[in-house]
């Protein structure tokens, strides 16, 4: 495994892009609302990416992914294409992923929303999965593991009785949107790679209401659903390892790290 550290010019161009993938989703959450459409959704971002911070959305094009951003509904774990034809309603919960790049570095983040009136348990998963990250999050420091971050969000979903999805995970990330390391959202705790300050990684459980085992659609080739169809949810930030811990440089205004 080759994990490239960041210089401080690096870092700071990271800062920049995560600030506007942060901002990008604070812009487009009140707008999750019933009757819109994921479509509508993903050309509200697209401009606002282009035009108001003259940045690039990565996801288009990108190994021919056909839009601006991923929005996955419901039963929908991730990389799920919005569509001018699925329009959300009220119940729905939608993970909203944007990914920008600005001076050539990228910025990853999601977030969970419900949707109009969400039933409690929904709400439930969405916010043990938002404690997951946060868990996971709080260890990251020069000299932890990979498999601690792993570990800790494993052991707080299955103690919820909820799974984490095995096959998609959390990467390394700078001018490469998918680079080195791979952080896995299970494992061991004082196992995998130690931490270093100047990585910069994704960590983004993929936490599932029912099992963990997930199918691609073979017809577009990206969206990944659960497969006895209960709900998933996700939440996502990019961050670096500092001297001392970390800095998360997705996060949005009401968060506090």
């Amino acid at each position: 495994m080759s994990v490239s550290i960041k210089s401080e010019e690096e870092l700071a161009r990271m800062r920049v892009a995560g600030a506007m993938a942060a901002e990008v989703l604070e812009m487009i959450r009140p707008l999750a609302v019933p009757g819109v459409t994921t479509g509508e959704l993903d050309k509200i971002c697209h401009e606002y990416i282009t035009d108001h911070l003259d940045a690039i959305p990565a996801p288009l094009n990108y190994n021919g992914f056909p839009k601006s951003i991923c929005t996955s509904v419901n039963e929908v774990v991730c990389h799920g294409i919005p569509s001018d034809s699925k329009k959300l309603r009220s119940g729905d919960i939608i993970n909203i992923d944007v990914t920008v790049i600005k001076d050539g570095y990228h910025g990853d983040t999601s977030i969970m929303v419900g949707v109009g009136d969400v039933p409690p348990h929904a709400e439930r998963l969405m916010q043990i999965t938002q404690e997951c990250l946060y868990k996971a999050i709080a260890l990251v420091k020069p000299g932890a593991r990979l498999g601690d971050i792993g570990s800790v969000i494993q052991q707080y979903a299955e103690s919820n009785y909820y799974s984490v999805v095995r096959e998609y995970c959390g990467h390394g990330i700078g001018k490469v949107f998918h680079e080195d390391p791979q952080v896995l959202h299970y494992g061991r705790p004082n196992t995998g790679l130690v931490l270093q300050p100047g990585m910069t990684f994704t960590i983004e459980p993929m936490i599932n209401a029912g099992k963990r085992h997930t199918k691609l659609n073979a017809r577009d080739g990206w969206t990944v659903t659960t497969r006895d169809g209960r709900l998933s949810a996700q939440w996502e930030h990019t961050l670096g390892v500092t001297e001392d811990g970390c800095e998360v440089f997705t996060r949005r205004g009401e968060e506090t790290f």
